[in-house]
């Protein structure tokens, strides 16, 4: 059962000189270049080539004329790294509010979810809310709560088949972004119903509504479409539809679980109401970078490499983190604190897979906890 997300509160007063020497010098850094902490000219452009390498292939697929289905697989499959492109870089931010200073602006980008066939205020619950807050707190962070047929955490149930999930989670990943756009939302919408996140009533009932209407506007747009204009069977289309899905649902999942779901990550079953440690010192122990210096990659992952600037500064659009990663990094190490980071890509997600290894075998998993 997941808990309250009013059941926890960190005492910020412990290490409150790192949080305002690490905030003060961001500001600097910003004010002394005369620059804004949300998007900029190249955030503009990768917002309108993210959002062209998804929607352009779909208009040639309806209306290019194209009959060879190897080629039309191509096609849908370059919209699903579309997905991933505009998940990352685009939709991620805005839901974030980073993406402008102006809530109109963030709310009119932030319907690139819609785009996607996923939710923005369910997304904003899971991810801004509990994620974000609570990161690696069991019952409490959504992105860490056990699903059964994988055990991400030392505190959730292990049962025999776990042994294998560092072979079949891939699998489970594939479909990730087929299940979200599917039944997911459905089903967090009526859980945050339960739990006070989302009114009883009149809020509920009109949300479930709108939900309901865009989630059958874009599968009526993206299979029926197909269906309707192009002379394949719907078996092909869904088939199609079914391949965009499983790029887009690796690439994500390769971007976000290597991020917290890791050898050095801490893991917390918190009893208490009171966790003794600060919120921002609580990321950097449940947090890891990876491949830090692969701009191509940075660049393309909307810099969700840097997961540890993104955690510990979430209205910073990602465009800056580049540069204010030098600072975090500085600054943490001269406080004694942890800055988790992998080298490479590769590195990263062999830890990751190490990592399901070790808790499909139930073994031991200890970090320090911190005074």
């Amino acid at each position: 059962m997941t808990k309250p997300v009013t059941k926890y509160k960190f005492s910020n007063n412990l290490h409150a000189e790192y949080t305002s020497t690490l905030k003060k010098r961001v500001a600097t850094y910003f004010e002394d270049n005369g620059i804004q902490v949300n998007a900029n000219a190249e955030m503009m452009f990768k917002t309108a080539l993210a959002l062209s390498i998804y929607i352009l292939p779909f208009l040639i697929i309806l209306f290019g004329g194209i009959t060879n289905v190897p080629v039309l697989f191509v096609l849908w499959g370059i919209m699903g790294f579309g997905v991933a492109f505009i998940g990352t870089s685009v939709m991620h931010d805005s839901l974030h509010g980073s993406y402008s200073k102006s809530k109109r602006v963030n709310s009119i980008i932030g319907l690139s979810t819609v785009l996607l066939g996923a939710d923005p205020k369910v997304w904003k619950i899971q991810h801004n809310v509990l994620h974000h807050t609570y990161t690696n707190i069991e019952g409490a962070d959504e992105d860490i709560e056990p699903r059964f047929v994988l055990r991400f955490s030392p505190n959730q149930p292990l049962r025999w088949f776990h042994k294998y999930q560092h072979f079949y989670a891939f699998f489970f990943y594939f479909l990730s972004t087929l299940i979200w756009v599917t039944v997911k939302d459905f089903a967090k919408l009526f859980q945050y119903r339960e739990r006070g996140l989302i009114k009883k009533g009149k809020e509920f009932n009109n949300y479930l509504v709108l939900m309901t209407f865009r989630k059958l506007s874009y599968h009526l747009v993206i299979i029926g479409a197909p269906i309707l204009l192009l002379d394949f069977p719907v078996w092909l289309t869904l088939s199609m539809f079914l391949f965009m899905h499983l790029i887009a649902g690796m690439c994500l999942s390769l971007v976000f679980q290597p991020a917290h779901v890791m050898p050095d990550t801490m893991f917390i079953e918190q009893a208490e109401e009171k966790i003794n440690q600060n919120w921002l010192v609580h990321q950097l122990y449940t947090t890891t970078n990876f491949a830090p210096r692969n701009k191509l990659l940075s660049w393309f992952i909307g810099g969700l490499n840097r997961q540890v600037e993104h955690h510990l500064f979430p209205n910073i659009c990602h465009i800056h983190y580049p540069k204010i990663a030098g600072i975090v990094k500085k600054t943490t190490e001269e406080f004694g604190l942890p800055y988790l980071e992998e080298d490479t890509f590769i590195s990263a997600l062999s830890s990751h897979v190490k990592m399901l290894k070790k808790m499909g075998r139930g073994e031991e998993h200890l970090v320090p906890v911190p005074a």
